[in-house]
């Protein structure tokens, strides 16, 4: 079965995360649902990022076999037309070997988280940002997400039901910057713990407020228990922006 190679976006509010769920609508089924309506079989779509219920994607990767070769024209509007009215969308195809895997094949993703650190609350942005009102400085924030970089056990920043086999991630980047009032914390790794990113972005905000100091973030690193972290930020600030790939710019 020909095997295709999707570049997705999604709005992640009303859904319940990417995966198929038994007690609400994921993303996957939305894909699987209008997969089958255009090519008349049930095949599983296979996201590189199981995002969370309210995370957002502006570059998520799947994959999906077909039953016979189609143009990858045909197979992106096929599959936008059979979306609707959901708010998912196929913005690139391409035809891959057999051997490519969304999830596993991924040598790194690419997270944004966005802040809207204004008095006001959100109005255009709501439900796609984390609104604080108290002013941060990204300068401590930055200098805080620097001492997370690299290779580390990151049990702290791990979710209770985290599934992964080892909290031990390496962060290649973790930087922060202020874009009028959206402050932008960016993180890329080859994988993250589940709600790594958020519990990051949480403790961050911590220092940016004045509450803690800077050093602050190495002690809750070495601490190696959740609880010594900030909280968890709010799933609507959270986009995939990007799953990279050996040798390939398609992302």
């Amino acid at each position: 079965m020909p095997r295709y190679r999707l570049l997705l976006e999604y709005d992640g509010l009303g859904f319940a995360g990417w995966q198929r769920q038994r007690n609400g609508l994921g993303v996957q089924e939305v894909l699987e649902r209008a997969v089958e309506a255009f090519a008349g079989v049930r095949t599983e779509v296979v996201g590189a990022g199981r995002t969370d219920a309210g995370v957002h994607a502006t570059g998520q990767v799947a994959h999906v076999d077909l039953p016979r070769a189609y143009p990858v024209e045909r197979v992106m509007g096929a599959i936008n037309a059979h979306v609707r009215p959901h708010p998912v969308a196929v913005l690139a195809v391409r035809r891959v070997p057999d051997d490519f895997h969304a999830r596993f094949s991924a040598i790194q993703r690419r997270y944004v988280y966005r802040i809207l650190n204004r008095r006001g609350p959100p109005v255009l942005a709501r439900g796609r940002v984390w609104h604080v009102v108290a002013h941060l400085s990204v300068a401590r924030m930055q200098e805080a997400a620097a001492l997370l970089v690299g290779r580390h056990d990151f049990t702290s920043f791990r979710a209770a039901e985290c599934q992964a086999r080892s909290p031990v991630k390496t962060l290649d980047r973790l930087w922060v910057r202020r874009v009028g009032e959206v402050v932008e914390v960016h993180a890329a790794a080859r994988s993250f713990l589940h709600h790594q990113v958020r519990n990051m972005v949480g403790t961050l905000v911590e220092v940016g407020r004045g509450r803690r100091p800077v050093s602050w973030v190495r002690e809750v690193l070495e601490a190696r228990d959740r609880r010594a972290a900030g909280p968890t930020a709010p799933a609507e600030g959270l986009y995939l922006v990007a799953v990279c790939y050996p040798g390939d710019g398609f992302s």
